[in-house]
């Protein structure tokens, strides 16, 4: 799964989220890739992973905050302007598409950008909320969507009640280890798999750490 769109060449990693990563990615053979959303001022969905324009951009300013017409001013490493997910969709037809929920004014934009492209077979939702999940589900509970913290909690550490309670979605999303307070715990345990096999649900695992 292409995360962000896809890390494909060392020269270009900082130019995420962009029709180009995605692209490159799907030359490469990706089937699945995976993006984030937020929602401009004026409701507009776009494919971006941080609230704020300043880390990857040539502008500054909360996406949440701006216009549509001044984010896609900005440049992603002064190069790509900023694409919805819109664009996305209908630039890969024929990919799956992981997207994380990243704030709560994009989970509106999203369900009706799904509706509209009849999207709901070739996208996984997920969101490190649940409020954002519940919200999503409320209104496409047959679309996938990947299992909130705290389920991903109880299946990792007590196994029996995991297995015969309904976790709310289809799959595991979980780096192998999590840090709290400065200690490192595995969730990628024996546990939380033979919940997976139990409930016939998928597991995707990424490197890299959640961290509080």
């Amino acid at each position: 799964m292409a995360h962000r769109g896809g890390y494909v060449d060392e020269a270009d990693a900082d130019r995420e989220n962009s029709l180009f990563s995605f692209a490159q990615a799907v030359a490469l053979g990706y089937r699945y890739l995976e993006t984030d959303v937020h929602a401009t001022a004026d409701g507009e969905l776009v494919a971006f992973h941080d609230e704020v324009l300043d880390r990857v951009t040539d502008s500054r300013g909360v996406v949440a905050q701006l216009p549509f017409r001044e984010v896609r001013r900005a440049r992603i490493a002064g190069i790509d302007q900023i694409p919805t997910l819109d664009e996305v969709l209908e630039s890969f037809p024929t990919t799956r598409i992981n997207i994380d929920i990243k704030a709560e004014g994009a989970v509106t934009p999203l369900i009706r950008t799904i509706q509209r492209h009849r999207a709901d077979d070739r996208v996984c939702v997920s969101s490190f909320s649940h409020r954002r999940l519940r919200q999503f589900r409320k209104s496409m509970p047959h679309v996938a969507t990947g299992i909130t913290a705290p389920m991903v909690a109880l299946s990792a550490f007590v196994p029996l009640l995991s297995r015969y309670i309904p976790l709310g979605g289809q799959t595991f999303q979980i780096p192998v280890t999590h840090v709290v307070k400065g200690c490192r715990i595995r969730v990628l345990t024996p546990n939380l798999m033979a919940a997976a096999r139990h409930q016939g649900l998928r597991v995707h695992v990424w490197h890299g750490l959640w961290a509080d």
